[in-house]
């Protein structure tokens, strides 16, 4: 793409329609409805009037972007077809990812073919969390300082014997309420792993703390947040944390879906280790 392509193109987007292909290259995937409540907001003092309305602008501009190859629908929909256009799930277009690539000054070319049904449940939870985030900071319950998705929000560090290792997190995250900063490793769990395998994960965080390479930029460790489906999933994983000796526990919540928000906000506050506190004044 050269840059004459690069101007034409962008001459003809919106500064809504970066932000679009911006979210895209960040989640890799958006259903139709989590656009719409990260840049088609309906409500007093919006542009929207109603729901309905945000969501036929939300289909217009991504079906506009999508004749130009920037945006790509998969060939399933989140709830089938009685989800109608809001259950389209969308991902860059071929046009889109040379586009943004140009612009990042990026070398990489990302592929974008038909993700796995695991892949894309478990992308679009991850998502999910991201844009309650926004929704939050939205309504003022929360700042956001910082969002980090994959793979800007992995960390690479040294292992004991000296080998590069990786702690890859679903999201990284810094909010702020009060005078209080919360910095959180975020991780979704769809209850389709051992929780054993969360165990192991556990202690994949607490060798990168070890290193304090974290603690040496930012002055702290975060504390590790685990979003589960449900109260029973809940349990079992507390359960296998606070059985193995080796895990410090007091690093690690786990917390519903619908607890989330309670999470964030403060109203259910976030453990943290004393060593390395997740909060910060």
């Amino acid at each position: 793409m050269t840059r004459s392509d690069v101007a034409e193109l962008l001459a003809q987007l919106s500064e809504r329609d970066r932000a679009v292909l911006d979210d895209l290259r960040d989640h890799r995937l958006l259903t139709t409805a989590l656009i719409r409540r990260l840049h088609f907001v309906h409500g007093e003092g919006e542009r929207h009037s109603s729901q309905m309305a945000a969501s036929t602008a939300t289909m217009r501009v991504l079906t506009r972007l999508e004749a130009h190859g920037l945006v790509a629908r998969l060939g399933r929909r989140i709830g089938g077809a009685r989800a109608g256009s809001s259950g389209i799930v969308w991902q860059l277009g071929a046009s889109g990812e040379r586009l943004l690539r140009t612009l990042h000054g990026d070398p990489t070319r990302r592929r974008y073919l038909e993700p796995s049904t695991a892949f894309t449940a478990h992308t679009l939870d991850v998502a999910e969390l991201a844009v309650r985030l926004h929704e939050l900071a939205r309504s003022g319950a929360v700042e956001l300082v910082r969002l980090e998705t994959e793979p800007d929000c992995w960390r690479s560090y040294l292992a004991a014997h000296g080998a590069p290792a990786w702690l890859k997190p679903d999201l990284f995250t810094i909010t702020a309420t009060g005078d209080y900063e919360d910095h959180l490793f975020i991780e979704v769990d769809r209850a389709t792993e051992h929780p054993g395998v969360v165990v192991r994960k556990a202690a994949v965080y607490q060798r990168y703390a070890a290193t304090g390479q974290h603690q040496a930029e930012h002055g702290l460790f975060p504390g590790v947040l685990w979003v589960v489906p449900d109260e029973q999933r809940r349990g079992v994983l507390e359960i296998a944390l606070a059985r193995d000796r080796h895990v410090q526990t007091e690093l690690f919540h786990v917390v519903t879906t619908e607890g989330f928000r309670a999470a964030m906000t403060g109203e259910r506050p976030v453990p943290a280790s004393a060593e390395a506190q997740g909060r910060n004044k």
